[in-house]
């Protein structure tokens, strides 16, 4: 999904936060990407950018504090963010596969874990939920089954 500059100035008043050229350009890149992006990956999409990667992960803390841009995994340990879904607002709650092999992580869809909830003393305090199914992708499937 694609975002123009108009919309993410829109979104970032709309939370209170200041709208400034790297938040613009990093909520844009979330946008734009296909899978969520760790930081050294959205440095590498802004490349062209003026700004150092300090800059960068201040504005992904930010946007994530704002609710705008949640950590969706934590494969590895490295924070990988994607932008909030349902039109922009509310968390990017649905599960995503990690690849063991590339790294890779693709969203799956919602109804994988739609029939998922916290009954009794746990329910009221659940804010979040992150699930990830790992194993590996189609792409390392075939190039391990050419291979052997």
């Amino acid at each position: 999904m694609s975002m123009t500059t108009d919309e993410a100035k829109a979104l970032l008043k709309e939370r209170g936060l200041r709208v400034t050229a790297p938040r613009v350009a990093v909520l844009r890149v979330l946008a734009a990407a296909d899978a969520p992006l760790s930081h050294s990956e959205a440095v590498e999409l802004l490349g062209d950018a003026d700004w150092d990667p300090a800059t960068i992960y201040r504005n992904l803390v930010k946007l994530r504090d704002a609710g705008l841009a949640p950590v969706v995994s934590r494969a590895g340990g490295i924070d990988r963010y994607a932008l909030a879904s349902s039109q922009h607002a509310g968390p990017h709650q649905h599960p995503h596969f990690v690849c063991d092999d590339c790294g890779k992580i693709a969203c799956l869809p919602a109804e994988l874990t739609s029939s998922m909830s916290v009954e009794g003393r746990w329910s009221a305090s659940v804010r979040s939920a992150m699930v990830q199914l790992r194993g590996e992708c189609p792409e390392c499937l075939e190039t391990h089954s050419h291979r052997g």
